[in-house]
């Protein structure tokens, strides 16, 4: 130890090294560590999934039985064409994934394939959960601002 120039612990100490000012410190207790918060662990919010269709110009969800031979109803693209066809693919023969003997050339105007099957896309659902019940059967909701909880906090104790 009186060889090096420094004192500072690294990795050429070794448990035999140690003096009585490293035996001071306090050791950490064994067994299992308590846990952080007593009310015991948090449930993980579940995310839902949607398989919705949605417009390919403007993403904007389409309702359930939609006439795919009109137009989108907010940007008012076709419907019932190539780029919104569940086989639609770039990187193969014609962009398309089923055999067909004549290339479109548009993709983004309508038109009459008869394999046409529109694009459903799984996407995680971002509407607020439902608030929670309590055992009487009454909604509980969460206060937005602190004003909001202080004035429940008041109306408890109204007479």
């Amino acid at each position: 130890m009186e060889d090096r120039k420094y004192r500072q612990h690294g990795y050429q100490d070794s448990d035999r090294d140690r003096g009585p000012r490293e035996q001071r410190e306090p050791q950490k207790p064994k067994g299992p560590r308590p846990p952080i918060d007593i009310t015991g662990p948090r449930l993980p919010r579940l995310v839902q999934s949607v398989a919705a269709s949605r417009c390919w110009n403007c993403a904007t969800m389409l309702l359930e039985g939609t006439d795919f031979k009109s137009n989108c109803v907010k940007c008012h693209a076709p419907l019932h064409c190539c780029k919104q066809c569940s086989h639609f693919e770039p990187s193969t023969r014609f962009q398309c994934l089923k055999p067909i003997p004549v290339r479109v050339a548009y993709k983004d105007q309508p038109n009459e394939c008869e394999l046409f099957d529109q694009r459903v896309t799984v996407a995680r659902d971002t509407s607020a959960p439902p608030a929670p019940m309590h055992t009487n059967g009454s909604r509980v909701y969460e206060p937005r601002s602190a004003n909001d909880a202080r004035a429940a906090f008041d109306n408890l104790f109204k007479k």
